[in-house]
């Protein structure tokens, strides 16, 4: 057969084209990454829009126009990125990545920014509607103190009110200027004994003003006065708010913490790629390179993607794009495992590629489709980085699909296509000694497996009974113990101290009782960090006070997060929602694609594996944070995942009998079905477990419950889909049979119908 160079050539050619486009833009995409506050510091705070006065109503309107003064009060801090989003139930969500001056912000977003000028009594003068909006500006007196001028609607208003001043009695005759003053509570003649009084500042009124323009002076004493001076203007000018704001959530990350998670994380990805790149190579020979370049290529189009609709990389975003890669290998090895089986049986090169490429592409299609379910439930019910994590792993499936089915299929195609390899199937992993002469016959359920040994089905009730125990121990477990789960859930205040590494709990403990903050309780997480838990929320100037006193302490600040008990119920009820909307949707999916027998059997498996995780995590006394969450729905993505590809194969090994006529034909079906599909099985899981192991061990204390709950899901998905899922089938497959008579149409060749149609 003749030699076809120029189709070989064209593969190289694409392969130098994509790495020489990665080579030259690489550089620029990952500097447009835009990272999220668990990478770079920042703060994130969820607020909760209030009327101002008992009995007014919070409209849209309300709702938007707050955001609007937020959104221009945060242009003042030099925030590059800000993101101020409206959500449900009248709340804004504020997150500002990079941000030097956590607390200065905090106060600058909440403030009211109401100006009021009184006299010593209290009594109101001139109020901010007497402002002319914009007008307010920071500059410099005489003496070059700071100062904030001010511009005024009405000369002549502001010249009755100063004449009414200047006629009263020395000590009396005072203009005292307050930003949110509180009725009831604030108090002149109370505040003016203090060091530092409330109210901005309080001058002598000798004669009339006849001006619009007003000076405050005073108060504002050096650098911080400066600053204090320059936000006052900036919250005069962005108006007053129109509602109360009450945080219900909020979290934050020092610059060093986030860069040294950043660090570790990526670190362990890459180590943990870099292994799977290796496997695949040894494993798979040829089409293991294939891999490596189509892998490669969709990590860059991922994260170029995620670029491209303005994405924030969180942390768990970070380990979706890693575990995406798991999803990509496993698109390969379904087509590379089929390739291997039909050249055993004597195909052609060329012959077995278009038999492999045309019975694996829906096996695929119905994989990843799955997990797109459980994505897309996620991006719907997930919040701040849960969304991320969703994002991203919506993005990854979508990319897996141009990279590991249409690249990999056309590069292949073009290498099998050009003739070089047609004698040398042992570099696509299959040895000569291994095959068959086509004219022999055989077919690909007559091929010997390494697990042809094992007898899946024999042991079925004994998998059953054990399964049961666990899941019964689990049960009670749980009762007595719990689960333990964090302030995500429960609400209160968590603070993760990273210390230098040689301090204890009790020393830290004695830091945060010093400062008037005693934590309920203190735990280890990782060699330097130590995890305060407080069950209620702590104050703003609280956790001003931790940050900065452990920053001076240790060269870095805690990373703090306040859940309101609100908050808390709410992503209990989420997450419940989306798993049961999860399973749902697989169901119908899987009973529209197979039958509803295997639908059911599948969703019970992954509900198993969501158990495992639960009681693990009991057993252990490990915290459930809000992060489990995606990693139990991750879970239930690959867990269908793998169920569907030997679900697809049991579905083709009934189209060649087409008709049961005995329950040992079904269980000769499920034998068959898992020994050719337990090789695949493996090898796809192992290279995902490889980089979560990688994440559990060398990744960021912040994601290591989420990494730990993805090694227990996946380590259970694999054993639920061999054991559970095809298990249950076999028995409901035997009770339809029984009840059939003795006789099962599963494929009806006429009308090309399985027997979820035909019985």
């Amino acid at each position: 057969m003749k030699k076809k160079s120029s189709k070989l050539i064209i593969a190289l050619m694409i392969v130098v084209v994509l790495f020489t486009a990665i080579g030259l833009t690489l550089k620029d995409v990952l500097k447009d990454v835009n990272l999220g506050l668990d990478l770079q510091g920042g703060f994130e705070v969820l607020y909760q829009v209030e009327p101002l006065e008992e009995g007014d109503t919070i409209d849209d309107s309300a709702v938007e126009s707050t955001a609007s003064t937020l959104d221009s009060r945060v242009n003042v801090l030099g925030v590059s990125e800000p993101n101020i989003q409206i959500e449900d139930n009248n709340r804004i969500r504020v997150q500002l990545a990079g941000i030097d001056d956590q607390q200065e912000a905090r106060e600058l977003l909440s403030t009211q920014a109401e100006l009021t000028i009184r006299d010593v009594d209290d009594n109101v003068l001139l109020s901010g509607k007497d402002l002319v909006q914009g007008g307010a500006s920071q500059g410099f007196d005489e003496m070059n103190n700071a100062m904030v001028s001010l511009e005024l609607r009405d000369s002549d208003k502001f010249r009755e009110v100063t004449e009414e001043i200047s006629q009263k009695p020395a000590g009396e005759n005072l203009m005292v200027i307050w930003m949110d003053f509180t009725e009831g509570e604030d108090s002149f003649r109370e505040e003016v004994q203090k060091e530092n009084p409330k109210f901005i500042s309080a001058p002598t009124v000798s004669q009339p003003i006849n001006s619009t323009d007003v000076m405050i002076s005073g108060g504002f004493d050096g650098q911080e006065g400066v600053e204090r001076a320059q936000n006052i203007s900036a919250l005069l000018n962005s108006g007053s708010l129109p509602v109360k704001l009450t945080e219900v959530y909020s979290t934050s990350v020092g610059a060093q913490f986030g860069e040294e998670a950043l660090d570790e994380t990526v670190t362990a990805g890459l180590i943990g790629v870099g292994l799977v790149f290796l496997f695949m190579l040894v494993f798979y020979r040829l089409p293991g390179l294939v891999a490596v370049v189509t892998l490669t290529v969709y990590i860059y189009l991922t994260i170029a993607g995620f670029n491209a609709i303005s994405g924030v990389l969180t942390l768990p975003g970070i380990a979706a794009l890693i575990l995406g890669v798991g999803m990509a290998v496993d698109a390969n090895i379904i087509l590379y495992e089929r390739l291997k089986d039909e050249l055993r049986i004597g195909r052609t090169l060329k012959h077995a590629y278009k038999k492999a490429a045309s019975s694996s592409i829906w096996t695929i299609v119905d994989a990843n489709l799955t997990t797109l379910i459980a994505a897309i439930v996620l991006f719907i019910f997930g919040t701040s980085s849960v969304k991320g994590f969703a994002t991203m792993l919506l993005l990854s499936i979508l990319m897996s699909f141009v990279t590991a089915v249409f690249l990999t299929r056309v590069i292949m195609s073009l290498i099998v296509k050009s003739n070089y390899f047609n004698r040398k199937i042992g570099l696509f992993g299959v040895k000569q000694k291994n095959t068959y002469k086509i004219s022999e016959g055989k077919e690909i359920e007559d091929l010997t497996t390494p697990w042809d040994r094992f007898d899946f089905v024999k042991h079925a009730n004994k998998f059953f009974a054990f399964s049961g125990i666990i899941v019964a121990a689990g049960l009670i477990i749980l009762f007595i113990f719990k689960l333990n789960l964090g302030i995500d859930f429960t609400s209160g205040t968590r603070a993760d101290i990273a210390t230098d590494g040689s301090a204890t709990t009790e020393e830290v403990e004695t830091e945060l009782t010093e400062l008037g903050i005693p934590p309920e309780n203190l735990t280890m997480s990782g060699e330097n960090t130590i995890v305060a838990r407080y069950g209620t929320d702590l104050s703003q100037d609280e956790v001003t006070s931790m940050q900065t006193h452990f920053s001076e302490l240790y060269g870095s600040e805690p990373m703090v997060s306040t859940v309101s008990p609100v908050i808390g119920q709410e992503l209990v009820q989420n997450a419940i929602i989306a798993l049961i909307i999860a399973s749902i949707g697989i169901i119908i999916y899987a009973s529209i694609r197979f039958e509803w027998r295997m639908a059911v059997p599948a969703v019970i498996a992954l509900l198993h594996d969501v158990f495992m995780i639960l009681a693990v995590f009991s057993i252990f006394r490990i915290e459930v944070d809000i992060t489990i969450i995606a990693a139990v729905l991750t879970v239930v993505g690959y867990s269908i995942n793998d169920t569907i590809v030997t679900l697809d194969r049991i579905r083709e090994n009934n189209r060649k009998i087409k008709v049961l006529r005995s329950e040992e034909e079904i269980d000769i079906i499920i034998n068959r079905s898992l020994r050719q599909t337990a090789t695949r099985s493996l090898n796809t899981v192992l290279t995902v477990i490889v980089v979560v192991v990688l994440l559990v061990l060398f990744g960021a204390t912040s994601i290591f419950n989420f990494s730990l709950a993805l090694l227990i899901g996946l380590v259970s998905g694999v054993y639920s889909s061999f054991f559970i899922a095809i298990q249950l089938w076999g028995v409901l497959k035997r009770r339809q049979l029984r009840k059939s008579g003795g006789e099962l149409v599963v494929y009806d060749e006429k009308s090309k119908n399985d027997d979820k149609v035909v019985v």
